[in-house]
């Protein structure tokens, strides 16, 4: 809390330090009103291109648009106080060079009022993290399983098992070096999740793993079950609002049918209330 007694968010540098201390607390967002319910207990919130699988209903992150990210980040930013607020360039956003992935970012920064982005890519990414980082865009790495590859890697396969794992580590090493002020790790065996943490300098968020890795993050829908046919491995749920919303709907649709809804303490009469008398 500063001076003035305003909760400022976390920056990318607060961040950054947290490297080999307190696990850094990451969950993905889209909304206003789920930002608010991790505002007290999250230290970064990822407005995450997944948004267009899970509120938008897409196959996959690839039809994801930058306006789409923009107006979820909007969303996001207006229910946090005390956590860093990143987001993801989407697919085809960047991959054209360093020039189109800062028109990018400044437009997630300054329209939808990130802190940082976060952008997907290792030694291939490097030099446009560097780019960014130089002019002043904090950026948050992704390597591992990477969503907006999986037409090349061919599905949500488990990476940097053989000799893949020297190519996860490079990967590390570049983005590192670039100027990245965390990674997130996406789906790699631990042993080699527990190498890269030890081998660079900035923090590492695990997303299926390692519990040593510097933070965790998970997508929010699916920790807090709201997808009943959807569990990967590396979810843990944490609720069943799925269960809990269908409930609620079908007590809903029961009165509603049988006329129980609404009831007289939900009506409006014809006479206006009386003004209260105020106390002396």
């Amino acid at each position: 809390m500063s001076a003035t007694g305003i909760i400022r968010n976390l920056t990318p540098p607060q961040i950054q330090a947290m490297k080999g201390g307190d696990p850094i607390v990451c969950l993905t967002a889209y909304t206003t009103p789920i930002a608010k319910l991790m505002d007290d207990q999250c230290d970064v919130v990822l407005v995450g291109d997944s948004v267009g699988v899970v509120l938008h209903g897409l196959p996959s992150t690839l039809g994801v648009t930058l306006d789409m990210m923009i107006m979820h980040t909007q969303a996001v930013r207006r229910g946090l106080t005390r956590p860093l607020l990143v987001a993801d360039l989407p697919f085809g956003t960047y991959e054209a060079g360093p020039e189109q992935a800062l028109a990018s970012a400044v437009r997630l920064m300054t329209e939808g009022q990130a802190s940082a982005v976060k952008l997907e890519g290792g030694r291939v990414q490097a030099e446009t993290i560097r780019f960014l980082t130089e002019r002043g865009i904090p950026v948050m790495a992704h390597i591992g399983l990477l969503p907006q590859a999986i037409n090349t890697v061919g599905g949500y396969k488990v990476q940097g098992r053989g000799e893949d794992a020297e190519n996860v580590l490079a990967d590390a090493r570049a983005i590192a070096e670039a100027g990245a002020f965390s990674v997130v790790i996406e789906k790699v065996t631990a042993s080699v999740a527990e190498k890269v943490t030890e081998a660079i300098d900035i923090p590492t968020i695990g997303i299926g793993a390692s519990a040593n890795c510097d933070g965790q993050v998970l997508v929010v829908d699916d920790m807090l079950g709201l997808f009943e046919d959807f569990k990967p491995k590396f979810v843990k749920r944490y609720g069943n609002w799925a269960e809990v919303g269908r409930d609620a709907i079908v007590s809903y649709a029961s009165e509603v049918r049988a006329r129980r809804f609404p009831a007289s303490e939900h009506l409006f009469g014809d006479e206006a209330p009386k003004a209260k008398t105020p106390r002396n």
